[in-house]
């Protein structure tokens, strides 16, 4: 069978498409003109557009989530459902965000206008969205409407000439809920479609969905030039930006084997295909640490795609799950024909964007031991507070009994070639009083860990004087629940 997507309720061909045709190449070349290119590398937004994923919430079979289409292949596509802005309403019959951002100003030039819509298309059909409305008001935060649309849907989109108050305006006044005869909000009572096998070729290159994690790694045992797609957020930019033309993409993010959030006593194990956004909304606060984490990760529409596999697997320095990670001791199961072994992450980075994983293996799971650190926080430095890269990003996971610190991990990133155990602060701190003079002392030796450098995002003696500042402030923030004076 010819490999299709049905987009807008229509069936869509991908034969003429290549491995690496993005999905917002695909559907402009398809008609579809309503999706631009802005930044191509997943900052803009210009491109959203919604796909139909797996429900996450309950009740719900299937949810639609916003993406940007420039960073997926549109092989990745195979089989799905999308909705682009031109699907969500008509000329005579505009759906309910598009006649807000109408009504409300919420459009000037209108570049930037369909990636908005279909973010806010993607938040308005949220199950459980206005949950904790009460007599028109939400009891949570300023970033919150009173209809229950939380904002960070949008921190991935860019305006540059509206501005966000109006298109703030027309999200906050959207109904609380979908009319009842809204069709997209009745598909999610029934399934997603199922994944499906792809193999398609072209242009000396392949794209391959393999039916199981078997023959994903027979695949890879096969092909150590094999490059392994989830969400497609880092190897998105290196094929729009830098020309990245991989021979085979081997796509792992539909792989039921990688897609588990399981919790014993002993652990919870997290499949390292599931989404930013799944993982956030399925742990629902439980892991403290990695709470804080998510909203400062990217935007929403990266948090859609973007998995721990892929964050870990790429080896970055200044990736930001990796800190929050080690300082929660994490470990990871990497699997390949062979068989299993399970590397601490601790000993994973061996190198700049080099790790002890082989070519034929991949990441299953990450296993965060329990019971989790009493007091933990994550601090991220970057110019912009989201959306952003980090300059510096630090993890913090310490137990106090008695007024003495007992047990404390320090993830780092940003500061050396490979995110890193600030396993000199720990021990300064170790076996010593949860005090002013204790923390004073380790933020002098934490403001020495690593090696950093000097470029673009900031210079070396920032990023160590923001480490012993991030320790300062740890402390701060944590040391009036062990009745000590900060």
């Amino acid at each position: 069978m010819q490999p299709t997507v049905l987009v807008n309720g229509t069936p869509l061909t991908l034969a003429s498409v290549t491995p690496h045709t993005t999905a917002l190449d695909w559907l402009r070349n398809s008609g579809l003109t309503g999706a631009k290119e802005g930044c191509a590398e997943g900052e803009c937004g210009a491109c959203s557009v919604m796909v139909a994923r797996p429900g996450v919430s309950e009740g719900a079979s299937t949810e639609w989530v916003a993406i940007n289409a420039c960073l997926i292949p549109a092989a990745g596509l195979d089989g799905q459902e999308v909705v682009t802005a031109e699907g969500l309403g008509s000329v005579g019959a505009l759906h309910p965000v598009q006649r807000e951002m109408a009504d409300r100003g919420g459009s000037q030039c209108g570049y930037c206008t369909p990636g908005f819509v279909c973010s806010m298309a993607a938040e308005y059909y949220r199950p459980g969205r206005a949950e904790g409305v009460v007599d028109g008001e939400h009891g949570q935060d300023a970033e919150h409407g009173p209809n229950g649309f939380d904002l960070h849907a949008l921190s991935g989109n860019l305006c540059r000439c509206t501005g966000y108050r109006p298109i703030r305006d027309a999200a906050y006044a959207l109904p609380d809920a979908p009319a009842f005869d809204d069709a997209l909000a009745s598909r999610a009572t029934n399934p997603t479609p199922a994944p499906v096998h792809t193999h398609l070729e072209a242009d000396g290159a392949a794209y391959v969905r393999p039916a199981s994690l078997d023959e994903a790694l027979a695949l890879l045992a096969e092909r150590p030039d094999a490059l392994l797609v989830a969400g497609s957020t880092d190897i998105g930019v290196e094929l729009n930006i830098r020309g990245s033309r991989p021979p085979l993409l081997v796509a792992i993010d539909r792989l039921p084997e990688l897609r588990n959030l399981d919790e014993d006593d002993e652990e919870i194990r997290i499949g390292a295909a599931l989404t930013l956004t799944e993982i956030e909304r399925r742990l629902d606060g439980r892991v403290p640490l990695l709470a804080e984490l998510f909203p400062q990760f990217a935007s929403r529409l990266i948090r859609n795609g973007a998995t721990l596999g892929g964050n870990l697997g790429t080896g970055s320095p200044i990736g930001d799950a990796p800190p929050a990670l080690l300082a929660l001791n994490a470990r990871l199961v990497l699997s390949s024909r062979r068989g299993e072994r399970i590397v601490p992450l601790s000993e994973y980075f061996t190198g700049y964007r080099q790790t002890v994983k082989r070519a034929d293996e991949l990441i299953r799971e990450i296993r965060l031991p329990l019971p989790l650190a009493q007091h933990t926080a994550f601090h991220k430095m970057a110019k912009r507070r989201f959306d952003d890269i980090s300059s510096v990003a630090v993890g913090f996971a310490v137990d106090v009994v008695d007024g003495i610190v007992r047990q404390a991990r320090i993830g780092l990133g940003g500061v050396a070639a490979t995110p890193l155990r600030a396993t000199a602060t720990e021990e300064a701190l170790v076996g010593r009083p949860w005090d002013t003079e204790t923390v004073e002392a380790a933020a002098q030796v934490l403001s020495g860990e690593g090696t950093p450098m000097d470029d673009h995002r900031a210079s070396s003696r920032y990023r160590a004087a923001m480490l012993g500042q991030s320790l300062r402030k740890f402390h701060a923030e944590h040391a009036a629940s062990e009745g000590i004076s900060a």
